[in-house]
């Protein structure tokens, strides 16, 4: 399954979320870095999910650019 990731600059790096697996986040000092600790995240996540034997969150988020007229 593919779940849509968020990816934010901070101060230090990046952080990342996906809105679909609540507490689920990452960060690293570059985006590639961040991206890769993020499926690392979402893959423990999901593996622990199924190790409690509890329902794993189906992808349902989406995202599009919204132009702004001002």
């Amino acid at each position: 399954m593919k779940y849509l990731t968020i990816i934010e600059r901070t101060k230090t790096g990046f952080s990342a979320y996906s809105p679909d697996i609540e507490g689920c986040i990452a960060t690293g000092r570059t985006k590639a870095e961040t991206e890769k600790n993020m499926k690392e995240a979402i893959d423990f996540h999901l593996k622990g999910l199924e190790l409690e034997k509890q329902i794993k969150p189906r992808p349902c988020s989406y995202s599009r650019y919204i132009e702004a007229s001002v």
